[in-house]
C-alpha cells in the first residue's frame, strides 16, 4: 500500500468538511479527497434505502480514486448504512458515531446525556446502543431536529430563526438535566456557540469532527500508513451539484478557502 495515498471523506452535504478541517489539523502531512453529495442533501429525511443506495454509490466513487482510508462523516450514513459501506470496502472504515459515544462517555459527570441529529440518525439508535455499549448505566435522551441541516447550509448560523428552533429543540433534554450533548450531525458543530449559549456552560458538547480526527490519527499510527512524503499535501473537493452560496458557506466550514472543487455526477 502506496502511503501516500488520500484519505477519502464523505458526508451528505458540505457537513463533513468539519472533519476535513479536523483531520487537516491533526494530520497535516496527509492527502485528502473530500465528497459532499450537495445535490441530494439533506440526508436526514430519507429512507434507510435511499441512504444506503447513496453511501454505495459515494464509497464506489471514492475507491476507484484508489484512497487508503474511507471515513464516513455524515452520522446518518453512519447510523443507517455503515454495514454496506464496510462490505463494499477493501480499505478500513471509520464512521463518527462510536468515537463521539466514547468521548460524551468519559466527560459526562451525571451519567445523563443528551444527542441531537437527523430524523434518520435518532431513529437507528446508533447513538443509545454506541452510548450504551460503553456504560450500562447511563440515562440518554435524543432528539431529532430536523431543521439544523437546512438552516447551516444556508448559512443561518446565528440567525434568529436558528436560535428560536434550537430553544424549542434543546427544551426536552434540558428538562432532563443533561450535562453531555452529543452534536450528533457534522453540520452542527458551526452552531457549537449557539447550543453552548442555549444549553449553559455546565453542558459539555461533544463534536464528532474532533472525536473523528482523534480515531483516525490512532489508526494511520497503528497501521503504519502515514504520508511521509515532504510535498505539501493535496486536497480535492469533490461535490455533485455547486448550490447557491457553496463556496461561502463550504469555505466556513473549512475554516479557508477551497483549492480546487469538482463537480462530480455520480
Amino acid at each position: 500500500m502506496k502511503n501516500d495515498r488520500a484519505i477519502g471523506v464523505f458526508d451528505s452535504g458540505v457537513g463533513g468538511l468539519t472533519v476535513v478541517r479536523s483531520l487537516m489539523e491533526r494530520l497535516p502531512s496527509e492527502n485528502i479527497i473530500y465528497f459532499g453529495d450537495t445535490a441530494r442533501v439533506p440526508y436526514g429525511i430519507k429512507s434507510v434505502d435511499t441512504i444506503n443506495r447513496y453511501a454505495s454509490q459515494i464509497t464506489e466513487f471514492l475507491l476507484k480514486r484508489d484512497v487508503k482510508l474511507l471515513i464516513v462523516a455524515c452520522n446518518t450514513m453512519a447510523a443507517v448504512a455503515y454495514q454496506t459501506i464496510k462490505d463494499l470496502s477493501d480499505v478500513p472504515v471509520l464512521e463518527v458515531i462510536e468515537a463521539s459515544a466514547h468521548n460524551a462517555v468519559r466527560q459526562s459527570r451525571a451519567k445523563v446525556i443528551g444527542v441531537i441529529g437527523t430524523p434518520a440518525t435518532i431513529n437507528s439508535n446508533a447513538y443509545a446502543r454506541a452510548i450504551r455499549h460503553c456504560d450500562k448505566t447511563i440515562k440518554i435522551y435524543s432528539q431529532a431536529c430536523p431543521l439544523f441541516v437546512p438552516l447551516v447550509e444556508e448559512g443561518l448560523f446565528e440567525h434568529e430563526a436558528t436560535n428560536l428552533i434550537a430553544r424549542e429543540y434543546l427544551k426536552p433534554l434540558m428538562a432532563e438535566k443533561i450535562d453531555t450533548l452529543v452534536l450528533g450531525c457534522t453540520h452542527y458543530p458551526l452552531l457549537k456557540p449557539l447550543l453552548q449559549d442555549i444549553a449553559g456552560p455546565e453542558v459539555t458538547l461533544i463534536d464528532s469532527a474532533q472525536a473523528m480526527a482523534d480515531i483516525a490519527a490512532d489508526l494511520i499510527a497503528k497501521q503504519k500508513i502515514a504520508n511521509d512524503g515532504n510535498d505539501h499535501p493535496d486536497y480535492l473537493f469533490c461535490v455533485s451539484d455547486v448550490p447557491y452560496r457553496f463556496q461561502a458557506i463550504g469555505e466556513k466550514f473549512l475554516g479557508r478557502k477551497f483549492d480546487r472543487v469538482e463537480v462530480v455526477n455520480l
